[in-house]
């Protein structure tokens, strides 16, 4: 799924200065306008195995959506390699398409930057109402107390995955709840160059992704109320080395996992080397390893023991949101095609084939979101998900965190295990080189 944004969020990093500007952008050059929305343009990230198989997925829903409206939809899927690169651009200049996919966790980022048209209580009437979204995914759609940049489109939580067939060969009932059960069954789980728990050490996104949980399950944030950057707390450090110590420390993770980038951990699940995984949505993806469903279960990630409040937070909001590009000329077109890829029935059939979760809470009654494995991330992302920092630095915070536990990582694998003082001082690193403001 959509989450290895790492070259684009270094990207964002150091461009997030540019606002858009005046001149007119969207659909100007394509012959639509709100008088006459004749043509939209719409940048859709890479969901699928490809673009190719975007295109195969997206056409025939636009080809519906202009016979209903008379709205023709030009197309153009863009790799995650290039969309934020093509989104700055388009800000810089107010040359860019009518309506585009983001990933949520730049929402705040991108809304910072002006670029985006704010989804106040008109706009959100037109597309059909806030209500019919889901509270955490609209909770990852722009800064708190300011209109939403976007709206959700593809949702999806983190869970953990448990290879049925391993915890019963060595005498697990149930997958664990806590820490410290995870931690056990982990050791009897490692055995014979197998080992309990498959990470993606080498992968910024996923690294942060972790880091954020696991300080929430500590009590701490990695920013302050007034948005300021609080990276090196104790209850932030404690979280990092807690994760990094399940290589290190504990060593119920392969010292490999310190390089894998690209979904390694998943193939190593698939394939019994690894009897754990946190991950977002990985059925398709075990799917196409050969791993069926009945060989899985899965769970949320564990808490600490009697976990309440923030402290049983499990899992980030991940996905996609729907933005309109603000210095569109064709407001009211993007609007209606907004509530076109919002609708219960586009929604169903979508998050249907991308296998991702409806944050239209209407379209999640369908069966096909009643599998054991969507119906347990459904139930992350409606109750223990927390959405990450909406502050306009985030990208940044995803980039320096994220390396800063691949140091980390990388560290332990060379038999290094982090210490309190090792994670701060990468911790600290990390926050000196935030931007001010």
């Amino acid at each position: 799924m959509p989450i290895r944004r790492t070259a684009a969020a270094t990207v964002l990093a150091a461009t997030l200065t540019l606002t858009a500007t005046a001149c007119g952008g969207g659909s100007a050059a394509g012959g639509g306008d709100n008088s006459s929305p004749g043509t939209l343009t719409y940048w859709a990230s890479n969901q699928g195995t490809s673009l190719e198989n975007d295109r195969q997925v997206l056409e025939p829903e636009l080809r519906k959506f202009e016979q209903q409206t008379g709205i023709k939809v030009k197309l153009e899927v863009i790799p995650w390699s290039d969309l934020l690169n093509r989104i700055l651009a388009a800000a810089s200049s107010g040359q860019g398409p009518d309506v585009l996919n983001i990933g949520n966790t730049w929402s705040a980022s991108l809304q910072a930057t002006g670029a985006l048209l704010p989804f106040d209580a008109a706009a959100f009437e037109k597309i059909g109402g806030r209500e019919r979204f889901l509270p955490a995914a609209l909770g990852s759609a722009g800064a708190a107390g300011k209109d939403p940049a976007a709206v959700p489109l593809y949702s999806m939580a983190y869970g953990l995955y448990w290879n049925k067939k391993l915890f019963a060969e060595a005498g697990i009932d149930r997958p664990p709840a806590t820490w410290d059960e995870l931690v056990a069954d982990g050791h009897r789980l490692t055995t014979g160059g197998h080992y309990g728990l498959a990470l993606e050490g080498g992968n910024v996104s996923e690294n942060v992704h972790h880091a954020f949980v696991l300080a929430k399950q500590h009590g701490s944030d990695f920013f302050d109320a007034t948005g300021r950057p609080a990276f090196d707390g104790p209850g932030t450090v404690a979280a990092v080395k807690q994760y990094v110590d399940l290589l290190g420390t504990e060593r119920i993770a392969a010292p490999g996992n310190a390089e894998y980038a690209n979904n390694q951990s998943v193939t190593d699940f698939a394939t019994g080397k690894a009897a754990m995984l946190m991950w977002q949505a990985a059925g398709a993806n075990l799917k196409s390893h050969g791993m069926n469903p009945e060989d899985y279960g899965v769970a949320p990630v564990p808490v600490p023991a009697g976990a309440t409040g923030d402290r049983a937070t499990t899992s980030m909001v991940a996905g996609i949101n729907l933005a309109v590009f603000k210095n569109t000329r064709n407001t009211d077109g993007a609007l209606r095609f907004v509530k076109f890829m919002t609708g219960t029935e586009e929604q169903t059939q979508l998050n249907k084939t991308y296998g991702s979760i409806p944050p239209v809470t209407d379209a999640q009654a369908d069966p096909a979101f009643a599998t054991p494995e969507l119906k347990a991330l459904a139930g992350v992302l409606g109750g223990s998900a927390k959405p990450l920092p909406q502050v306009a630095n985030e990208s940044q915070f995803e980039t320096l965190v994220g390396t800063a536990v691949k140091n980390l990582l990388a560290a332990a694998a060379a038999g290094k295990p982090a210490t309190d003082d090792s994670v701060k001082a990468e911790l600290t690193k990390a926050q000196q080189q935030m931007p001010a403001g």
